[in-house]
């Protein structure tokens, strides 16, 4: 009952941390009222990747023909791809447990909320409480799809993204509500296996908002030529139910138009809200601060011996942003010295196709930072490589600072460009100039060149332009 440390969640932040803290010798508990994993690897990041890649095969086989291959009678069973998302989640799941036995974590099943103490109490499926002590212990409950007040999820007309990937049936016409990174991936899943998709972005940019200006024009072209129906800068006044049709009706932000889209099945896709109810921080006096939980560098709260780490608090809402917060506060736990991160070298990736990966700043954001930039694009349709595997699509963008050549930001959109960016991440971490990237010698054909190739654009010495 006494322990180290305690981890609530065993999400990509909590289950990592359990395990460092086991590496670094601490005696140490996690607590999960679900399935080892936690949504990233049960209902996020593995499954919809599972879901994707089927909804690519099922799109390579429909354009079999432009690489000299002839099929016929190709169907999407969208059951069975369901089954096998489902599965590699499973066997996901099955992974992190045996990690924990691996590393001789003690595994709590049941809902865990702070007490005074500071303890932690479990309820178990039962309703049976059962009080554990630990000298420290991380909040890692995650987030929860974001529910707006015009769009109440009802998970039959109105769902959110886990009923999404577990449809008993596969609806002709859907709506996207977030034009996001769950909203893109899911608009392209359902749209390549033959739903009708229409995508609807309150904010101006459009598709993948946060993204480079030139990223979400890309994508915005892309996902049209494909036959998709993308409105940004549209909002979303009401959602009638009523009828056996659901009407989406909508009004421009620019000029007020309105427009109604008639579908099946709506999927609110507007973001994540972290899990910070009920898990006992008013009871110990945890300071939150617009809806999240304020930590230090080091993700302790103003609690001694309290940490959070992940979707609860104000960073990134990525499973790596989670993992890398975990080590870096067991580490501090532990006793070690450990660099806090740099959350301006955190690569964001999208899985849509074509794909999209970027870190840093965008154009814009880096003059607004006061750099004077030089930019290079580089287009996959001068790539062989790109060209022989039939996926032209796309380019490369980075930025850099004139002055001292700094690697500012990179923006890449096209095929396995999620694989690429993390030649960018390891090039800013250890300070890398534009020159330096220009001289180092990439393979032939590779889709990465198009790095070199971008950076040499930006110095006027491009060679394939």
């Amino acid at each position: 009952m006494n322990f180290d440390l305690i981890v609530i969640g065993s999400g990509p932040g909590g289950y990592v941390a359990a395990i460092r803290a086991s590496q670094l010798g601490l005696n140490t508990a996690i607590i999960e009222r679900e399935s080892l994993g936690g949504i990233c690897l049960n209902w996020g990041c593995i499954p919809t990747k599972a879901l994707l890649k089927s909804a690519q095969v099922f799109d390579y086989l429909n354009h079999a023909a432009d690489y000299g291959i002839q099929v016929s009678d190709v169907k999407a069973d969208f059951g069975a791809m369901i089954k096998r998302s489902r599965g590699v989640a499973d066997g996901m799941s099955k992974g992190v447990q045996f990690l924990m036995k691996k590393n001789k974590i003690t595994v709590i099943n049941g809902t865990g909320k702070l007490v005074a103490g500071p303890k932690v109490a479990v309820t178990d499926a039962e309703g049976k409480v059962t009080e554990y002590t630990a000298k420290n212990i991380i909040v890692a409950t995650g987030g929860r799809a974001k529910e707006l007040p015009n769009l109440p999820i009802d998970g039959k007309k109105i769902i959110e993204y886990r009923k999404a990937m577990s449809l008993e049936t596969q609806p002709k016409r859907l709506v996207v509500v977030g034009a996001g990174a769950i909203g893109v991936e899911f608009g392209y899943f359902y749209h390549t296996i033959g739903t009708e998709v229409s995508i609807v972005e309150f904010m101006e940019q459009g598709l993948v908002p946060r993204e480079d200006p030139d990223i979400s024009k890309e994508l915005g072209k892309l996902f049209s030529r494909k036959g998709m129906k993308v409105y940004g800068n549209w909002a979303v006044e009401t959602v009638d139910t009523s009828g056996k049709e659901i009407k989406v009706n909508m009004k421009n932000r620019k000029d007020g138009k309105t427009e109604t889209i008639l579908c099946d099945v709506v999927l609110s896709a507007a973001g994540v809200t972290p899990n910070i109810e009920n898990i006992g921080l008013e009871t110990l006096g945890v300071t939150t601060e617009r809806g999240y939980i304020k930590v230090n560098e080091w993700y302790q709260t103003n609690v001694p011996g309290i940490y959070a780490i992940g979707d609860v608090l104000n960073t990134q809402a990525l499973a790596h942003v989670a993992s890398a917060e975990a080590i870096t506060c067991v580490e501090k736990i532990a006793g070690h010295h450990p660099e806090p991160i740099d959350y301006n070298n955190i690569p964001g990736c999208t899985y849509c196709a074509p794909e999209i990966a970027s870190v840093g700043y965008t154009e814009q954001g880096a003059k607004d930072a006061g750099y004077e930039v030089l930019v290079g694009k580089f287009p996959f349709t001068a790539s062989g490589k790109a060209k022989a595997g039939g996926v032209p699509e796309g380019f490369v963008k980075v930025i850099f600072d004139k002055k001292y050549g700094e690697f500012l930001g990179a923006h890449m959109i096209g095929s396995n460009v999620t694989e690429m960016i993390a030649e960018v991440v390891v090039a800013r971490k250890l300070e890398t100039t534009g020159m330096e990237i220009v001289k180092s010698v990439h393979p032939h054909p590779t889709m990465s060149e198009a790095i070199m190739e971008a950076a040499a654009a930006a110095y006027g010495e491009v060679i394939h332009l």
